[in-house]
């Protein structure tokens, strides 16, 4: 038995949605398959931010942007790579040109969106934004979805906050601004209990407002559907079989079904030494479908690429621990030879990528995080509150050592004393002349950012000599692959020798990525998802006109 759609989408990232919303626009039947229960993929659990170059909220704040100005600094950031096909000069100014184009295609859809003010481009190079290409959506009723609200996946946060003022609450107690934000989302909170709302944030308020404009649009979404092929017939990709059946497709299939960071076969034939348990997608991310593509001759690239988040593993707990205040003052990270080796202040896909880079000469994996007292009174870590309270197990494990010298820190994490005092005493001494010289630490507009925004001098650099000392160890997490199938300008999936499988479309981490071996901007893997979502959606439709 088989049935027809017009279009048919595997997963349900945003991306999907975006695409469902597009053809839905035009008049066609829409279905979206999601072999999970829940529906919103990895994008609903993130921080659901989207990096738009020359997007309409910049415009509206008077933030200069342009075409050239965002195509420059994908030039610079990213570079020309020939092993790195979805990184091309023609892919990164399709997207260039597209992205403001779907960011207003949703906003006619009514999906509210917002910039968050201030969150810069990862790396200071031409073109770059200081201000930030950030766009994410507004805070979301989530009980407008009614019997969907319970299938839509959990974010991070249950707290009605907007993104940009949850990273302030970290300052609460140092800052009145800080405490003032609170009391804000504690009003929200309070209004929404009186009210009978539930507002979300982040990525969980994007996925909800996009399968809330799907569902009125009339897509019909099915959950729990795996897809186990793509149907070929007479060199075109006409349908999925899910869950068994024969489901065909008028115009085509698009994937967005996720990387392969689940996958520990597929990280061990691409990624060597990466392991799964270091990952903080879903449970689904396993590369179902970019299997499939290679079963029907697709061509993968850029396979050992990672969108990098530096991680602490806690004992007992399956969740991942982020850690990505590697930037404040007062820290250092060092190799297992207690040598120092980055700029912590960096963007976390590069600091993961130098952790497996220097492992392959120095033991780095796990690396270790070297703070003293300054810091843990002052600044989060992994997770925690500031203040010298941290739970017991973390020391029982040895994830989190303290000592009252540096030599005795040393001694219990088994590293060299000599080493970590000498690596501890040149930062020092760097520090108190006002400079990173060995890595540049504080030059950038990412590193200021990420650093301490309440210090006046410097944000990132701050002596680490106030015992006791601590030491964290910390793992090159990610949150997703960013290698796949190889797409074209329109999103549609290649063969090896450059040929188009007809009717087959791809988005997201299914795809090898046109940021390429970096992470140009905050949301640089959700943006570019909707982006090319909105492509492929645009170019099938031109196969009705």
């Amino acid at each position: 038995m088989s049935e027809n759609h017009d279009f048919i989408i595997v997963g349900s990232g945003a991306g999907s949605f975006c695409a469902a919303l597009v053809l839905r626009a035009a008049g066609k039947r829409v279905l979206i398959v999601e072999k999970a229960d829940l529906v919103g993929g990895t994008t609903a659990t993130s921080g659901g931010v989207m990096w738009i170059p020359n997007n309409r909220y910049m415009k509206e704040a008077g933030v200069p942007d342009s075409r050239e100005q965002a195509i420059a600094y994908l030039d610079a950031a990213v570079g020309d790579h020939a092993a790195m096909p979805g990184a091309s000069r023609e892919r990164r100014a399709a997207f260039v040109d597209a992205a403001p184009q779907m960011i207003d295609f949703l906003v006619a859809q009514g999906i509210k969106l917002r910039r968050i003010p201030h969150y810069p481009d990862h790396y200071s190079v031409a073109g770059a934004s200081e201000p930030g290409r950030t766009v994410v959506s507004e805070l979301f009723d989530i009980k407008q979805l009614g019997e969907w609200k319970a299938r839509l996946r959990p974010g991070f946060l249950p707290l009605p906050a907007n993104l940009d003022e949850a990273m302030q609450l970290p300052l609460m107690k140092r800052d009145k601004a800080a405490k003032k934000v609170l009391l804000r989302i504690l009003g929200r909170a309070l209004k929404d209990k009186l009210t009978g709302k539930h507002r979300a944030t982040a990525g969980q308020a994007l996925q909800g407002q996009m399968l809330h404009a799907a569902l009125k649009a009339g897509v019909e979404i099915r959950l729990q559907s795996p897809v186990s092929e793509l149907i070929v017939e007479h060199d075109r990709v006409v349908g999925v079989i899910a869950n068994g059946q024969r489901v065909t497709a008028t115009l085509g299939v698009l994937l967005n079904a996720g990387g392969f960071a689940r996958n520990q076969r597929m990280l061990d034939q691409y990624q060597p030494g990466v392991k799964s348990e270091w990952t903080s997608v879903i449970a689904e991310d396993k590369g179902e479908m970019i299997e499939a593509g290679l079963r029907i001759g697709a061509a993968v690239a850029q396979m050992d690429q990672r969108i990098g988040m530096q991680i602490t593993l806690p004992p007992g707990d399956k969740t991942v621990k982020p850690n990505l205040d590697t930037s404040k003052p007062h820290c250092i990270v060092v190799d297992g030879s207690g040598v120092r080796y980055m700029r912590e202040s960096g963007a976390p896909t590069d600091i993961c990528r130098k952790m497996l880079d220097r492992h392959k000469t120095a033991p780095a994996v796990p690396s270790f995080m070297i703070v003293d007292s300054q810091y843990i009174n002052t600044y989060m870590l992994a997770g925690s509150m500031p203040g010298p309270k941290k739970p017991q197990a973390w020391f029982d494990s040895k994830i989190l050592h303290k000592a009252e010298t540096i030599e005795a820190l040393a001694t219990d994490c088994g590293l060299p004393a000599d080493a970590l005092r000498a690596t501890v005493e040149r930062y020092n001494e760097q520090v108190r002349r006002g400079t990173d010289e060995d890595f540049r630490r504080g030059a950038h507009a990412f590193d200021e950012w990420s650093g301490d925004p309440l210090k006046a001098d410097t944000r990132t650099l701050g002596t680490i000599e106030q015992g006791p000392f601590y030491a964290m160890q910390m793992y090159p997490g990610d949150v997703s692959t960013f290698g796949g199938l190889v797409c074209d300008v329109h999103a549609r999936v290649l063969r090896d020798d450059g040929s188009v499988i007809e009717g087959l479309y791809a988005t997201g981490t299914s795809t090898a990525s046109v940021m390429g071996p970096v992470e140009g901007g905050p949301g640089g893997s959700i943006g570019p998802t909707m982006t090319w979502a909105w492509l492929a959606a645009q170019h099938a439709l031109q196969g009705t006109n």
